[in-house]
């Protein structure tokens, strides 16, 4: 190592030569903190969320704070189910809360566009409903029988004799007016007819009138005339009389109608006690007997003899105005629409919305082509939404799905903030407005508890200050569950539920162990398992279906393994089409044999849910310039940001180990080979500085290694995702061109703990004819690849002596080159040099690194 005078950086001391794993460290080993041999000896787990005691306390605080403010966002719940898993836990919850009562919307008498909500008990809507309908059919029956009793026809009688005296005696006094005058007085149903009466007999026609004197003719007409006059007032007094008749009558109804309806009114007001049902009662009472036509027997005209009806007046028991909506179709008004009904409720209502449309959470007012083709509706149209349902409990839904829709989350906000709602008709693509109902609003007290991912979460708490002060708590749920304690036998317990509930096999314990490393291997943690239990689910009834096809009694680890390969085998054509396009030779790749600046990258693919590794060739050219380490990948728009950041730090690499006693004059290319598809990712970033010091140093590597791994400026190997299949990757393409016993993958040291392997690698390398070498540093990477000893930059014939002596003769050789240059008369800028360095791309193919 130099001294720091000689202008090199200090170094750590060598590491090592990295050890190889045996198969017994790859071997994923599973204990039980329970012994059991099948689950159907294991109980179900209480609820879904062990492991997730951080999102439990969560969700008990926003239950336990009533106030507003505190609903809750639900976020890292993985499968379908998972407003299920929600409703399970708050369900047992609200089991204990009181039970909400009922809202009902009844006719509003004052103003009918302004229906009225009621606040009842629970169960006592539906009771309102049952009574007021029976309380119609009552009144239906017993006020008809009412105007049929001998009292009440005595009453009318009595009237009618009464007003019939006074229509005669009206009669009688215009018959002595017209006698007096000389005229006879007749009535017709066309009117009153004056007969001119001359020499004690009444004339017989318009010819005896004519054969009289001029001078007779004219008196006649002169007295008709002036009697006319007298008589002007007749029908006024006519219908002052038939009035009052009426009116008279009338009081009588409603008379008997109180005597009828009153009990019935009182009996209701006595089962149901709310002051709001006593203030409707009274309006039904008041309507009631102001229009008794709705419940009266069709009869004939019933009035005075000998009295025609004026022309403003309709007969006794029918009317003029809205005769259409009169009758038995009125009695609609009489109805209770129950919209919310706890009947049969106990504790807290609990609701899952799984489709979160404007009508399904707010309510909506249906509407109805009458026979005049006209859009109509009333109260009894109005629907509730899920949030007037929930009203007292709990409403789940995906908070996702709620915005895709228009004008829910604006109305939802709005809603919680004011704590009221109220139905109405939302029709934002009509092309024709119409006036609807509004009904009163009602006061709402529920918690919401929305579902969503950490994303969006963040987004709305980052964009939406109002999001901030309604969703006041976070459950955030994780994805994985250590491997300890309870959680070891969770996934057995998760099993037995499943073969209770569907009536599927049991599982033996190496069954159960086998779904546990699908579950560690689905987090890549041998310490970990996944949380999600929905996957596991799924690969248990494929495990059963096989099991099935066995007609076993009892699902082992073989079945398992079934069906975990024909998964495989479903999902993997192109996986197989891009292995055979290698082993064939359309795409390049050399697993055997030493190259100079040629390397095994590897990769990984997911295409549509199934994950596999890709090996990739990866060349480094290195030539004299100063254009530094150019990134092909990003020359062609096929690199992502991570993978441009990898190359980048390749520069900070040779800066820091090779750059403090002379300039970096080079120019380099890198490049993934036969890659159109773009690259993303850091991954690939050491195994891009092991073919440029390759390159560099002039030394061959192993092609019959494979390397994976992110490198910092230091030289540290760091982690990188999908280890597992980028191993199973290569092997694959190994085994396809005979494993000769040498070849293997280099990976960071820290992806050791996330080795879980296939049983068919494991034994391989239990046989010694695959490897896997865990490094921590580019020098250990370099020696294994080259077979030299990395070294320091001062040791002449060690890899690194080698690149700083390969360095130090392409500055030389450009200063010169430069120099020259400028004699014969050019310009030094032919040079460029601040030509930008470029990043180079390292990592995956449409895939992950």
């Amino acid at each position: 190592m130099s001294s720091p005078a000689s202008g090199h950086s200090d170094e750590a001391p060598p590491l090592p030569p990295p050890t190889e794993l045996s198969a017994e460290e790859l071997r994923f080993q599973v204990s039980f903190p329970t012994a059991f041999q099948t689950t159907a000896e294991l109980e179900p787990p209480d609820h879904d969320l062990v492991g997730q005691e951080r999102a439990q306390a969560a969700l008990d605080l926003g239950l336990g704070i009533a106030g507003s403010g505190f609903h809750i966002f639900v976020s890292g719940m993985a499968g379908a189910q998972k407003l299920d898993v929600v409703h399970d836990w708050v369900a047992q919850q609200a089991r204990q809360a009181p039970t909400p009562g009922d809202w009902v919307y009844v006719h509003n008498f004052a103003d009918p566009d302004v229906p009225q909500a009621i606040g009842l008990s629970a169960g006592h809507g539906a009771r309102l409903k049952a009574r007021m309908g029976q309380l119609v059919k009552s009144l239906r029956e017993e006020l008809p029988k009412a105007f049929r009793e001998e009292a009440f026809d005595r009453e009318k009688d009595d009237l009618k004799e009464k007003y019939l005296a006074q229509a005669q005696a009206l009669n009688a006094s215009l018959e002595a007016k017209a006698k007096d005058k000389g005229f006879l007085l007749q009535m017709s149903p066309q009117g009153m007819i004056l007969i001119p009466v001359v020499n004690g007999q009444p004339l017989k026609g318009p010819e005896e009138f004519q054969q009289l004197a001029e001078d007779q003719q004219a008196a006649i007409e002169h007295k008709r005339r002036a009697l006319l006059a007298d008589l002007a007032d007749f029908p006024r007094q006519q219908r002052d009389i038939m009035r009052a008749m009426a009116e008279d009558i009338r009081q009588v109804e409603q008379r008997f109608c109180e005597n009828v309806i009153a009990p019935h009114l009182a009996a209701i007001g006595q089962d149901i006690h709310s002051s709001a049902v006593a203030a409707y009662l009274e309006q039904v009472k008041r309507h009631t007997v102001e229009h008794l036509d709705a419940f009266k027997e069709p009869t004939d005209h019933d009035g005075p003899p000998g009295v025609s009806p004026p022309v403003d007046q309709a007969p006794v028991g029918q009317t003029l105005v809205g005769q259409t909506l009169v009758g038995q179709d009125q009695l609609y008004e009489y109805e209770v629409n129950v919209v919310v009904d706890n009947a049969h409720t106990t504790g807290a209502p609990v609701l899952t919305e799984n489709t979160p449309t404007y009508q399904n959470l707010f309510g909506s007012i249906e509407r109805v082509l009458d026979r005049g083709g006209r859009l109509v509706t009333n109260f009894t149209r109005i629907k509730a939404g899920s949030i007037l349902r929930a009203h007292g409990g709990y409403l789940i839904f995906n908070l996702e799905d709620a915005l895709t829709e228009p004008a829910v989350w604006k109305t939802l906000k709005r809603t919680l903030k004011s704590g009221r709602i109220a139905p109405e008709t939302y029709e934002p693509l009509s092309l024709f407005s119409a006036a609807g109902l509004q009904p009163q609003p009602v006061a709402v007290q529920l918690k919401l508890i929305v579902v969503g991912s950490p994303s969006l979460y963040h987004s709305l708490y980052a964009l939406d200050p109002e999001f901030q002060d309604l969703f006041k708590v976070h459950a955030d749920f994780r994805h994985t569950l250590e491997l300890s304690g309870q959680h070891g036998q969770l996934y057995g317990q998760w099993v037995a539920r499943l073969c209770r509930q569907e009536n599927l096999p049991h599982f033996e314990r190496s069954g159960v162990a086998r779904l546990v490393e699908f579950g560690a291997r689905r987090v890549g943690d041998r310490e970990k398992v996944s949380a999600a239990s929905t996957e596991v689910a799924d690969l248990v009834r494929e495990a059963a279906y096989w099991a099935g096809k066995d007609k076993a009694g009892l699902v082992t680890a073989a079945h398992v393994e079934t069906a975990l390969q024909q998964r495989r085998f479903r999902a993997n054509r192109i996986e197989e089409e891009l292995r055979e396009m290698i082993t064939r030779g359309t795409v390049l790749l050399d697993s055997q044999g030493k190259k100079v600046g040629q390397i095994n990258g590897l990769a990984v693919l997911d295409i549509g849910g199934h994950s596999f590794g890709r090996p990739s060739r990866i060349t480094a050219s290195v030539g004299m310039g100063q254009a530094g380490i150019v990134n092909i990948e990003r020359e062609s728009r096929l690199s992502g940001s991570s993978h441009d950041k990898g190359l980048l730090i390749l520069s900070g690499y040779l800066r820091n180990r090779f750059g403090q006693d002379k300039p970096l004059a080079l120019s380099a290319s890198l490049c993934f080979e036969q890659s159109y598809s773009g690259v993303d990712g850091d991954s690939a970033s050491s195994t891009e500085l092991y073919a440029l010091l390759s390159r560099l140093a002039e030394v061959p590597l192993r092609q019959d290694l494979a390397v994976t791994g992110s490198v910092n400026q230091w030289g540290e190997v760091q982690a990188i995702g999908g280890a597992n299949e980028k191993i199973e990757g290569f092997f694959d393409v190994c085994e396809a061109h005979g494993l000769t016993g040498q070849q293997g993958v280099l990976i960071p040291a820290a992806n050791v703990r996330n080795l879980i392997l296939r049983a068919d690698v494991v034994r391989a390398v239990e046989d010694g004819r695959f490897h896997i070498y865990p490094v921590q540093t580019i020098d250990q990477g370099i020696e294994l690849l080259s077979g030299l000893r990395a070294g320091s930059v001062d040791e002449a014939e060690t890899i690194n002596g080698r690149v700083s002596r390969r360095l130090q003769e392409l500055a030389v050789r450009i200063r010169k080159f430069g120099t020259h240059k400028q004699t014969d008369g050019d310009e030094a800028d032919h040079i460029n040099p601040d030509h930008e360095e470029k990043p180079v791309p390292t990592e995956t193919k449409t895939c992950v690194s």
